[in-house]
């Protein structure tokens, strides 16, 4: 049997489109009024987190921890982010006809340490000097249930512990069936990957597990063990494993695993020795590509500098002028977009994308990702020039706070740049059908691009905002990384391909 991956991906991803309540206002766009207006849309400076964290600590009733201490029986900050002022508040301030919308920040709070545990959601401010802080009401007045809540550092790295532990007594069947295990493995170590939604009911919280070699590309080196973790309660101590899946067949523990296989009662074809030359998984290239690697490529240039500007989180191009920022949860984010004077969308933004994969296996059936349960838009890494973007692109740096104690700077996580289509914006060849021409007209297409990614683990998002010099956006995504495996087993093969 070949370790490969069999699973099913439906991707979709939503997006809004906010229009302007008011498409006649108009005001004048000079720079300095964009770059004034757009602050009202700008994330949260670092010194507004911290102020923001400082000034919750305080609160002795709200008992709080911080997020690296070493339980998960703690009440502790796991987000700081902008809260965004109404909608009619800020067209006010937009016109001209009111005052800066006051600055607020929604913070989620985690209250693992009270007699119910909950998440809660507070708005904090002013900023930059908050003095008050209340709760978010929520709809139809339903609490968030702690189950619920987004898996941890602290968590995770409670639960590879817990892993660790509940396989130890299967080491020996590890070895001989993949030849990677958990205890002194040196070289040959196990990783593991989890299967979401975390549970069939409201209130479970019970992950299947995907164990897998722990190599470069881990996400496609499934070893064919699987095991489903019951860690509802707060105390590891209390965490059990409810059902284990070898090789195509289910076991209800793992010591009933290894007395089966000691009996010769488990069917097994042991995976390939591993090799770390020519590993398929790796992005290190294994052949050489037809085309000439030594000649570089193409290349973009400036021949008389940009022809667009960015100051702050405000941004001009051809008409074109919006505000940008990156939220936690969904990323990138534009307001105000207006071409020639025009309003034309209060906001354009992603707020969701879902994976839905099926398999053979327990965590393949189980696995419907949606993406901003994992923070997708605090995973906008590093962006590297001359891949990700164009070497002459403009870079800004991102920063969130979200389980941590402190904000995390994200350096060049977007890029803005302009670049030709290599297709004419328009074009005419006025044939005078005897031999000749009566004249031809064309011109350039050029566009800029605001992009930033998204590593949700396994997979990459590359989000564009595209703005065409003819008034058109375009909104794209690509998607690229690795794809998201199981085991392959000959029952499989409805389910996928190899």
């Amino acid at each position: 049997v070949g370790m490969r991956g069999i699973l099913r991906l439906q991707l979709a991803c939503f997006w809004t489109l906010l229009i302007w309540s008011d498409v006649s206002f108009q005001y004048p766009q000079t720079t300095d009024r964009c770059q004034n207006t757009a602050s009202v849309f700008a994330q949260l400076h670092p010194t507004e987190m911290r102020a923001v964290r400082t000034f919750l600590l305080s609160q002795k009733h709200l008992n709080l921890s911080t997020a690296k201490s070493q339980t998960l029986k703690k009440n502790y900050i796991f987000l700081i982010q902008l809260q965004m002022p109404k909608k009619h508040h800020v067209l006010s301030f937009l016109r001209g006809t009111g005052c800066v919308p006051k600055r607020n920040a929604k913070v989620v709070i985690f209250f693992g340490a009270e007699p119910a545990p909950n998440v809660t959601e507070f708005t904090v401010g002013p900023l930059p000097r908050p003095t008050y802080y209340h709760t978010v009401p929520l709809g139809e007045n339903r609490p968030i249930k702690y189950a619920s809540r987004p898996i941890t550092t602290l968590e995770y790295t409670l639960l590879l512990e817990k892993l660790v532990e509940v396989t130890k007594p299967a080491t020996l069947l590890l070895k001989e069936s993949n030849g990677f295990w958990w205890t002194n493995c040196s070289d040959h170590c196990l990783t593991f990957t989890d299967a979401a939604p975390r549970g069939q009911r409201s209130g479970d919280r019970k992950t299947w597990f995907i164990l897998q070699r722990a190599v470069e590309g881990f996400f496609i080196h499934p070893i064919g063990f699987e095991i489903l973790l019951n860690h509802e309660s707060l105390n590891p101590q209390d965490w059990l494993v409810e059902k284990v899946w070898f090789h195509g067949e289910y076991f209800d523990s793992v010591d009933q695993l290894v007395w089966s296989y000691n009996l010769g009662k488990v069917n097994i074809s042991p995976l390939p020795e591993y090799q770390s030359q020519g590993l398929y998984s790796s992005y290190t290239p294994r052949e050489h590509f037809q085309s000439r690697t030594e000649i570089p490529g193409p290349k973009l240039y400036q021949p008389q500098g940009q022809r667009y500007t960015v100051q702050g989180n405000a941004v001009h191009y051809s008409g074109w002028s919006f505000a940008f920022r990156s939220q936690v949860t969904t990323g990138l984010q534009l307001f105000n977009v207006q071409f020639n004077d025009e309003p034309i969308a209060y906001e354009i933004s992603v707020q969701e994308a879902i994976a839905f994969y099926s398999g053979h296996s327990p965590a393949g059936m189980q696995t419907k990702y949606i993406d901003t349960a994992w923070g997708m838009g605090s995973m906008n890494y590093e962006l590297a020039k001359g891949i990700d973007c164009p070497e002459i692109a403009t870079y800004r740096d991102v920063h969130h706070f979200v389980d941590t104690d402190q904000p995390i700077r994200y350096k060049n996580a977007l890029c803005i740049f302009e670049y030709p289509t290599g297709v004419p914006l328009r074009r005419h060849f006025d044939n005078n059908f005897k031999g000749s021409f009566n004249f031809y007209g064309g011109l350039e297409g050029h566009v800029l691009v605001i992009r930033s990614t998204s590593t949700v683990y396994n997979y990459d998002y590359l989000w564009d905002f595209i703005f065409y010099q003819n008034g058109v956006i375009e909104v794209k995504v690509h998607t690229t990384g690795y794809i998201h495996s199981t085991f392959f087993t000959p029952d499989g093969v409805n389910y996928g391909t190899k």
